[in-house]
């Protein structure tokens, strides 16, 4: 114990005392037989007391020894010693837990130090931190040492603490004197020798001696308690289902219950017995006698297999030896091998919920199919489908397409893809079909009717070593849209029920996929076909600009278009729109929306006077729509509207919501004009400016919707850099089908998410030279100057057939402007596809059509302009009005007339024209 501690000072000596008195002096006979006795008394006595002290400094030295070990051992194996001898602070945390033990131990001391000796606890509080004399190495197991010091006789046992990685962090030692331990027998030795004389009180001290011990040694438990003790324990090692066995340090076998028996057939003799003598097996013999310690270790005793566990009784205070614990586990063995069959199908299935069904495309569901089958499940698998289900029908006949085919090899004798395959009336695909059942093939070699399809492949396809077949309806709904078949090759087992019950719950999932993307073909191909429908088929014949256009649809039917409407005065308009959202709803709001511009531009609106109206018919529309649910649904709208003066070379845009128009210049510049920004369509009561451009002659003007610029993948200022430059790249063979083309090409993806309208025009001008244009004072007699005038201008353009009924139209024109109109007066003849007439002036008064009565004198002149023209109307602008009038021009002779429309013989048209003054 010095070596923890400081020594303690030696006890003082004690005084010799007082001489004996001699009991030799006695003479007479029953003196002597007296001091005989009394001598023979006191040796019997001398004697029992020096062997009962003897014994008891042999108890206390075992005693001392037990403790020590035994608190050392609780106290290196206590939760927490390990991460606190580990930890930055260890003294805090096991000071204070050593004292308190050794307090109530009674031990003497307490020391926990480092594996370089370092003190993390003593008494002496002093001393912690310093280094344990001798260097403190580690022992490698428990130890117990016996020293005599200073202060007697004293027990050290030392115990190494193990951390979690199975290394020595440290020591645990635990010190105690003997003479700690015997202080209790010291204070009995009075008693003792004070009732030695008497026989009967040594016996009864002796037996209280014996019996005091006994109780220690029993943790205080009475006979009774013993008893019941064991026989439970007994009852317990007999009746427990898992086997158990003590074998001994020299390999015999010391206990067996009643499961081990039974496991491994042990006869009634075989304790005592060596266990190689046992007919155990070999594996299992070595392994109880390895030392080994191993937990569940599997090993097979006959048809059994044992999982096996063993551990040493020495290091638990048993003799040296082994006890092994044994578990059936043959038929959890069986179980495990189908829970992981379950666990695999299970996994299958799972893998196919997330792989299947991607897309709304019948082909590539059916593909999926094919992929989550082979070759996890198969070696094999095919889908073959009705034809209108590819369509996106209603699923009649029984023609099927063969739409996917998954193999582990290439050269299958199997049915290629798209090979479309009608079904023998006797074929197990066939009854499949009409039964809606699934039909098991497990011994394709049997030839037991699966050959009737085509018994020259099916040689072939036993030949390749194609062996087993499932064929499962693909069935979803009610409705069975085809077939799935599977197959195996020689290097798989055959199909089973097991298997069948997988397949059908794998093609059932893949069915209501394959069923949903039947239904959206079907709709997309309605939303498609009434989108087409509502899109222009044909542009319309116009001289203004040269158009190419294109309309790409998305697998979501969207709501882009895009418009050319002919406009008077040799002007076009100009539209590219796209509606929020998909489907059949937003293709209905874009025919809405197309026929409310085509009305708006019936009226020669302003552009952004027609923007605005446009919106207003939005706003109306979400208004009028019924709720879903608690709120409406809301539409909304984007538009690009740009006039194109072919007269002028100006182009009036206005946007809302919507990206502007890309330009290319003659010389091959690629510009994005500014274009002021308005807010989309719907949101209503907010102004639309409009932006006037200057397009030279053979100018490109691009417009477009955002699928052309924008996706999942790029944004839309990354679009117009690639727009830009893709325009760079072509802008030098100005054909408007050449950029269409190229744009497409370049810009738009294959598989894109959004629909595309693009339109590409260029600019063309009307030659000066057709182009008449007269300034009218207002005075009736000047009419008659310019009607003449406007005759020898049609003369040199060489229309002199279309003359008499230009001049009918200008002078009514003209005498209507002078009689109701203001000034400026203006006369502007176009000599175009068509020759339109155009009289302006300052007022806003608009003429209206109407029938005059017999007995009226006027009212008659627009009535006579409405039958001679094509068409006529009023346009509106910022200094007034103007009214014009388009003529179709007829070569001459055609139709045995030189006249223009519906116009009927000259003699008849001054009956209808006595109202006009001028004439």
């Amino acid at each position: 114990m010095s070596g923890f501690g400081r020594s303690a000072a030696p006890p003082p000596r004690a005084s010799p005392g007082p001489p004996r008195r001699s009991f030799l002096g006695v003479r007479s006979v029953a003196g002597q037989v007296l001091l005989l006795q009394v001598a023979v008394v006191v040796l019997l006595v001398a004697a029992a007391v020096g062997t009962l002290i003897l014994e008891a400094r042999g108890e206390n030295t075992r005693e001392a020894r037990d403790r020590s070990m035994a608190v050392a051992e609780t106290f290196a194996h206590a939760p927490g010693t390990a991460a606190a001898m580990t930890s930055t602070h260890p003294s805090v945390v096991l000071q204070p837990r050593a004292e308190q033990i050794r307090k109530e131990t009674g031990v003497d001391l307490i020391v926990v130090y480092s594996p370089q000796g370092i003190r993390y606890t003593h008494p002496d509080p002093a001393l912690i931190g310093e280094r344990v004399p001798g260097g403190g190495e580690v022992p490698k197991e428990a130890q117990t040492q016996i020293d005599e010091t200073t202060q007697g006789l004293a027990v050290l046992s030392l115990v190494p603490v193990i951390g979690p990685d199975g290394s020595a962090v440290g020591t645990v030692g635990v010190g105690i004197t003997v003479q700690s331990v015997s202080s209790v027998v010291n204070r009995q030795l009075p008693a003792l020798l004070g009732g030695a004389a008497i026989v009967l009180a040594l016996g009864t001290a002796g037996s209280a001696l014996v019996g005091r011990r006994l109780r220690r040694q029993t943790h205080n438990q009475d006979p009774a308690e013993m008893a019941r003790m064991y026989e439970h324990h007994d009852a317990v090692l007999h009746a427990a289902r898992e086997g158990v066995l003590i074998v001994g340090g020299d390999g015999r076998l010391l206990l067996a219950n009643d499961e081990t028996r039974r496991l491994l057939g042990l006869p009634a003799d075989a304790e005592g017995r060596s266990i190689a003598d046992l007919g155990l097996g070999r594996d299992l013999v070595a392994l109880l006698t390895s030392g080994r310690s191993p937990t569940d270790e599997l090993h097979e005793a006959g048809e059994r297999l044992l999982a096996v566990s063993v551990r040493p009784t020495g290091p638990y205070g048993g003799p040296p030896g082994s006890v092994a614990t044994l578990r059936d586990t043959t038929e959890l063995e069986a179980l495990a091998v189908r829970a992981e069959a379950a666990r695999t199908r299970l996994r299958l299935l799972y893998d196919a919920s997330v792989r299947i069904g991607t897309t709304l495309d019948v082909v590539h569901t059916a593909v999926e199919l094919t992929e989550a089958a082979v070759p996890r499940f198969s070696d094999f698998a095919s889908v073959d489908l009705l034809e209108p289900v590819l369509r996106g029908e209603e699923p009649v006949g029984l023609d099927m397409r063969r739409i996917a085919l998954g193999a582990i090899r290439e050269d299958h004798p199997l049915y290629p893809l798209g090979r479309l395959i009608s079904l023998a009336p006797n074929s197990p695909q066939a009854f499949g079909f009409a039964s809606g059942r699934t039909v098991l093939e497990a011994e394709l070699p049997d030839f037991s009717g699966w050959q009737e399809q085509d018994p020259a492949l099916a040689e072939v396809i036993v030949g390749f070593g194609i062996h087993s077949m499932i064929t499962v309806p693909v069935r979803a709904r009610g409705v069975t849209l085809g077939m799935a078949s599977f197959w195996r090759s020689e290097k798989s087992g055959a199909f089973d029920d097991e298997d069948v019950s997988l397949v059908e719950e794998l093609v059932a999932l893949a069915a209501v996929s394959i069923d949903n993307a039947r239904r959206f073909t079907r709709e997309h191909t309605t939303a498609v076909t009434l989108q087409r429908s509502l899109l222009p088929s044909a542009l319309p014949e116009q001289d203004a600009v040269e158009v190419a256009h294109r309309y790409l649809p998305a697998k979501a039917v969207g709501g882009d278009w895009f418009d050319v409407i002919p406009l008077p005065g040799a002007r076009v308009a100009l539209v590219v729109g796209d509606v929020t959202g998909r489907g059949l709803q937003a293709v209905a709001t874009m025919g809405r929306l197309r026929t409310g511009i085509h009305n708006f531009a019936a009226l020669d609106m302003a552009p952004e006077e027609l923007l605005a109206s446009l919106d207003d018919l939005v706003v109306r529309t979400d208004e009028n729509r019924p709720a879903v649910g608690d709120s409406a649904q809301i539409i909304g709208a984007t538009c690009l509207y740009a006039v194109y003066d072919a007269v002028s070379g100006r182009c009036t845009v206005v946007r809302a919501g919507h990206p502007g128009p890309a330009v290319i210049l003659p010389d091959g510049t690629v510009d994005f004009p500014e274009v002021p920004a308005s807010p989309p369509l719907g949101l209503g009561g907010l102004p639309f400016e409009a932006a006037e451009l200057e397009l030279p002659e053979g100018s490109g003007l691009v417009l477009f919707t955002d699928g052309l610029v924008a996706g999942p993948e790029r944004d839309v200022g990354t679009g117009l850099d690639k727009l830009r430059g893709v325009l760079s790249g072509v802008a030098g063979e100005r054909s408007p089908e050449a950029i269409c083309q190229a744009l497409v090409t370049s810009m738009v993806p294959g598989d894109r998410s959004d629909d595309t309208a693009l339109l590409v025009a260029r600019t063309r001008l009307l030659d000066p030279a057709r182009v008449a244009r007269w300034e009218v004072p207002k005075d009736p007699a000047e009419v008659g100057r310019v009607r003449a005038s406007c005759a020898r201008k049609l003369e040199e353009w060489g229309l002199d057939a279309v003359g008499f009924t230009t001049e009918l139209i200008l002078s009514e024109l003209i005498t209507n402007a002078v009689r109701y109109g203001s000034e400026p007066i203006r006369v502007r003849l176009l000599y175009d596809r068509s020759l339109i007439c155009e009289v302006s002036d300052g007022s806003s008064t608009s003429p209206h059509l109407r029938r005059a009565a017999m007995t009226d004198e006027g009212g008659r002149g627009l009535f006579l302009i409405a039958q001679m023209a094509k068409r006529w109307g009023t346009r509106y602008t910022a200094q007034g009005k103007i009214i014009w009038a388009e003529q179709v021009l007829y070569p001459s002779g055609a139709d045995g007339a030189d006249a223009v429309g519906r116009a009927g013989p000259e003699a008849e048209l001054p009956a209808l024209w006595d109202d006009v003054p001028a004439l």
